[in-house]
């Protein structure tokens, strides 16, 4: 399963942890994924994983 928000296509993202010795090591930041429940345009219900933006701002239409 991919890590990777259903509706703004957010992913990881690499980088370098930086110590104070300037020695760099790979790391990476995951977006906030959560499986919610969507109700889609036609009506069916279905689960999906989705950043926490697209849910807070209303973009995934929860069902009642």
């Amino acid at each position: 399963m991919s890590r990777k928000c259903d509706f703004c296509g957010k992913t990881p993202h690499v980088g370098h942890n930086v110590s104070h010795a300037n020695n760099k090591t790979k790391k990476t930041w995951y977006p906030n994924l959560q499986r919610v429940r969507h109700v889609g345009s036609d009506g069916t219900v279905r689960r999906v994983r989705v950043c926490t933006r697209c849910i807070r701002t209303g973009v995934v239409v929860k069902p009642a």
